[in-house]
């Protein structure tokens, strides 16, 4: 099941009114353009922005998520059409051979039980052909970013178009080991409603990812630091080996 951030309907609808800046997505569309790769396999695609920036750059994209409001908000977007659309997870893929598939922000690190880890990148090591390549990013643990996740520190105010004034933050409500909780609160003005949503995120160390990569027949090819976040993130590039 998907987070309310991303399921619910009115907050889908914000979602990207709200996070607007979305610059780190450049980082992964250079790696496209490093790799050559004609074919993307966008996982946890969420509102389709990464996808639709693909496709304007020529490249053929498959994007899936959970979420069916968010794929809503993608399908509405102009240039929809060019991208093939899948409700689920990389669990449940159709046969394909991408030449690359990317998991962007968080969506690594949403995948928090081991299970529905294992499972996600055996499907994606499937949906590769032999010699394409899975990058993905992960906070640095040791960076606490989660310590920066607080009212005072996120809270923001936007006046969004047929919407009206809405208000957001997020707090942290639990921090267990590497996992950790939060949740968001949304206060529209034009009605009063106020929405929340739980996620938790797991923060793996960089050993931890590079082995369970191995473990499911990836060779680790980089772990890079994001161009935009030094020292906060690690961004992993692994390929399937060819057969």
């Amino acid at each position: 099941m998907a987070d309310d951030i991303f399921e619910h309907p009115r907050l889908a609808a914000v979602y990207d009114p709200l996070d607007p800046d979305r610059g780190d997505l450049e980082v992964y569309a250079s790696i496209a353009a490093e790799l050559g790769a004609r074919s993307v396999l966008d996982v946890g695609c969420g509102t389709g922005t990464f996808a639709l920036l693909l496709t304007g750059l020529g490249i053929e994209v498959t994007g899936v998520d959970p979420a069916a409001a968010s794929l809503d908000v993608a399908r509405a977007k102009p240039g929809s059409e060019r991208v093939r659309w899948i409700h689920g997870d990389a669990t449940c893929l159709p046969p394909m051979r991408a030449d690359l598939a990317t998991m962007t922000a968080n969506v690594a690190q949403a995948i928090a039980e081991p299970d529905d880890w294992d499972g996600t990148l055996r499907g994606i090591h499937q949906a590769l052909r032999p010699g394409g390549h899975l990058v993905f990013e992960t906070r640095v643990p040791a960076r606490q970013a989660w310590l920066e996740w607080n009212r005072a520190a996120s809270y923001r105010v936007a006046e969004i178009d047929g919407i009206g004034r809405v208000e957001s933050w997020c707090e942290v409500t639990d921090v267990s080991g590497p996992l950790v909780t939060f949740r968001g609160t949304w206060v529209f003005a034009a009605d009063g409603a106020v929405l929340t949503s739980d996620s938790t995120l797991r923060f793996r160390e960089r050993e931890e990812v590079e082995a369970a990569l191995v473990a499911h027949g990836y060779t680790v090819e980089h772990v890079r630091d994001a161009p935009d976040r030094p020292g906060k993130e690690y961004v992993f590039l692994a390929r399937r080996p060819a057969d």
